[in-house]
């Protein structure tokens, strides 16, 4: 049930927070390879990257990857929450007064994160091309992949590169759901235990884990965030004949 509840729960915040994705993306893939000067700032922040975007391409364009960015949260989210869940029940994440223990619960936390990123390393790769991807030329950053649907994406990268080409930018995206999980689910237990035990809130108002929501996705927006851009070039940039990396700009 954990898985499914992980899930869910990543999934309905995705639709809200993918237009969010799609910014980041360009953002990211801006200035790829390209040394400070010497290329066009076509998203200067994020709100004037929205705005570039819905004006130039569409409202629809901040929804691009919908369907695999979906796809991505649910088999990383329900996996490492549900992961997790189950090694918080077998007493692997608690010390022996039942309190979360700091380092174990870190352990347990990143490795299931790693499975996780494991698991939807493929949907990443689709989700981030579709993002990367600009109706207008104009606008464009990184490489431009031509894909139309999920499914069909999926196949031609599979038939052109084959199998293992969906855990090509795995060096970079593992480490960063590894470190995400490291950072976020210990936080958050923390400190829902610590607004609780100084009873700032009563005992179940929704106030309690909003703030610990909060503090936890703080830090883990901040650690992860090299390992982000990383991963998107990863997983964006474009391959020879063979499949590999090409280092063009």
């Amino acid at each position: 049930m954990e898985f499914v509840l992980g899930g869910l729960s990543a999934v309905g915040a995705g639709v809200f927070t993918n237009p969010l994705e799609v910014v980041k993306t360009r953002m990211q893939l801006q200035g790829e390879l390209q040394a400070k000067g010497n290329y066009s700032v076509h998203y200067k922040n994020v709100f004037h990257a929205a705005y570039t975007i819905g004006t130039k391409e569409g409202l629809r364009a901040l929804q691009k990857g919908l369907v695999p960015a979906l796809w991505f949260q649910w088999v990383v989210n329900g996996t490492r929450l549900g992961l997790y869940q189950l090694g918080d029940e077998l007493g692997l994440t608690r010390n022996k007064d039942g309190k979360t223990n700091l380092l174990c619960s870190a352990i347990v936390a990143s490795t299931t994160g790693m499975v996780g990123g494991v698991l939807s390393s493929p949907f990443f790769l689709i989700k981030t091309q579709f993002q990367s991807h600009a109706n207008d030329k104009s606008i464009a950053v990184g490489q431009q992949h031509q894909h139309t649907k999920m499914i069909p994406a999926f196949r031609d990268i599979y038939r052109k590169y084959g199998l293992l080409s969906f855990w090509r930018g795995s060096t970079s995206s593992i480490p960063k759901i590894g470190v995400a999980s490291l950072v976020q689910i210990p936080t958050y237990l923390k400190t829902l235990e610590f607004v609780k035990s100084k009873q700032i809130f009563q005992e179940r108002s929704l106030m309690n884990p909003f703030c610990a929501s909060m503090v936890a996705g703080l830090l883990m927006s901040l650690v992860m965030a090299p390992f982000d851009l990383m991963s998107t070039r990863f997983y964006n940039q474009g391959v020879d004949a063979n499949g590999k990396g090409s280092c063009t700009k």
